[in-house]
């Protein structure tokens, strides 16, 4: 699933190609991609209003649109959004195409039909089902060591469990928290309460060190997430821990492995990240 650095990265390569156009039509080929409203009044509501900006709150991609309206979409797992010529050929599993006032598309494609696109007032963005409850974005000035810490302590629970809780930290998915509990020498089952004050400091930069670098190589790249221009990112080449195991930690040289966390692989190095 795209997690913020792959969320902004979308939103970054499309900023400039859609501010300031106008949404002509849209054609919708799969109805329940759309949540709200119904797929006729989608269609009638959004037609002819212009793209005024973008923006990205946890893993969702906002589009603001004239009239106060905030087109929300949430990738999921394969969700793709691709700025094209409609010349160019359709990708397979594309469900959604909105024709823009330049003669180019927006079109959005999703192999297993995981992803929600929905429109709100922009005044009721913050009782939206699904952004209404994210915690604080991890990149803003908002978000302090001493916020982590004192959100830390009110929680025994498993500190990989805890980084996954969207309400807690938005953004944050399985790649960038084990990539940040490895920097920071944390066992994925620590309980969150029993970390000490180096340890949440610790905690602290690794997860802004590695949304950043997230995002300065434009995202991770596996199978299906490619950004605004249909390009994969680089960061999979720069992976400490994820997805490796079996292979050994770049710092230490143990051999990176794997457990199952809340239902969800966890990749560690089992000498650098002692469980205490």
């Amino acid at each position: 699933m795209p997690e913020l650095p792959e969320v902004e990265t979308v939103k970054r390569t499309l900023e400039l190609k859609l501010t300031g156009l106008t949404i002509d039509s849209v054609d919708i080929a799969m109805p329940k991609i759309i949540r709200e409203p119904s797929p006729q009044e989608f269609g009638a509501q959004i037609k002819g209003r212009k793209i005024t900006g973008l923006g990205r709150r946890g893993k969702y991609l906002l589009l603001y649109l004239s009239s106060d309206k905030v087109l929300i979409i949430h990738l999921r797992m394969t969700g793709r959004l691709i700025y094209a010529a409609p010349g160019e050929p359709l990708p397979r599993h594309t469900h959604v195409i909105f024709s823009l006032s330049n003669g180019n598309q927006l079109r959005f494609a999703d192999m297993r039909q995981f992803g929600r696109i929905q429109l709100a007032p922009k005044q009721a963005l913050n009782q939206v089902k699904g952004l209404k409850d994210l915690g604080p974005e991890p990149l803003e000035k908002d978000f302090t060591r001493n916020l982590l810490r004192r959100e830390l302590k009110r929680k025994r629970v498993r500190l990989k469990t805890l980084l996954l809780d969207q309400t807690f930290i938005a953004g944050l998915g399985n790649i960038y928290a084990d990539e940040a509990l490895h920097r920071a020498r944390l066992h994925p089952m620590r309980i969150a309460n029993s970390l000490s004050p180096r340890e949440i400091a610790n905690l602290y930069h690794s997860i802004i060190e590695v949304l950043r670098e997230g995002i300065q190589n434009r995202g991770t790249s596996f199978r299906d997430y490619v950004d605004g221009d249909g390009r994969k990112g680089n960061y999979q080449k720069l992976l400490r821990v994820y997805n490796r195991e079996g292979l050994p930690c770049p710092h230490c040289g143990t051999t990176i492995a794997r457990m199952k966390v809340s239902g969800r692989s966890s990749y560690f190095c089992p000498a650098c990240q002692r469980k205490q």
